[in-house]
């Protein structure tokens, strides 16, 4: 039986051959399908949009799981939803609108999620928790794939998991940066749910299938 829930991030995927990549992770134990959105303005890059999420649909029929790190993400709500998207993330950081967003995500049918940066404490949960389907803690600054995991946020993801526990709320969560085979199994023991690994998975020196056997082997 799977102990957790990966999810396969396409930000680090070889983009001449994306369908094969994705196909490639489904076949070898990839739940999900994370797509990383970034804008140039609230992170400092930019990065896929809804035809991005369209295209992964045709190709699978497992869950996409859309990460928005951008301004104003409930400007871009419908046509991520339209587009395929069965889970929608958005931030709190800067964002006056949380809830109205959470709640226009789930009127589209599709689970919400909130994110928080490194620096960004749990405390913004509290009153949040209720109406949430998913938090996802980022264990790197936002961004860039690649970078490695920051072992101080491991707390955040403990005190999250309690969090979610007292209010016997059925919550993923999500970690997300820097998570390989050599540090999976503490992330997956200080509470996280789903884990998503981009680099760990797609540029792995053995290739997509070892990866991905090597994150379910040190998950045991």
């Amino acid at each position: 039986m799977k102990s957790f829930i990966l999810s396969a991030s396409i930000l680090s995927a070889n983009f001449r051959h994306l369908e094969e990549d994705i196909c490639t992770a489904v076949d070898a134990g990839a739940d999900w399908i994370h797509v990383d959105v970034m804008d140039g303005q609230f992170v400092p890059n930019i990065s896929m949009g809804p035809f991005i999420v369209d295209f992964c649909r045709q190709i699978t029929s497992v869950p996409i799981d859309v990460h928005l790190m951008i301004e104003k993400p409930e400007n871009h709500i419908k046509a991520f939803a339209n587009a395929g998207a069965d889970i929608i993330t958005i931030h709190p950081e800067g964002n006056p609108n949380v809830l109205r967003t959470l709640q226009e995500i789930k009127s589209m049918e599709c689970k919400a999620g909130l994110a928080l940066n490194p620096g960004t404490t749990e405390t913004v949960l509290r009153p949040l928790i209720d109406f949430l389907d998913l938090v996802l803690v980022l264990t790197v600054n936002p961004g860039f794939s690649g970078q490695a995991f920051i072992p101080q946020v491991k707390y955040k993801i403990m005190e999250i998991k309690r969090l979610i526990d007292s209010h016997a709320v059925d919550t993923f969560l999500q970690v997300d940066g820097g998570v390989t085979h050599e540090n999976i199994r503490e992330v997956l023991d200080a509470g996280a749910s789903v884990i998503v690994s981009a680099s760990a998975i797609f540029r792995h020196p053995e290739g997509i299938k070892k990866s991905i056997f090597l994150l379910r082997e040190a998950a045991l």
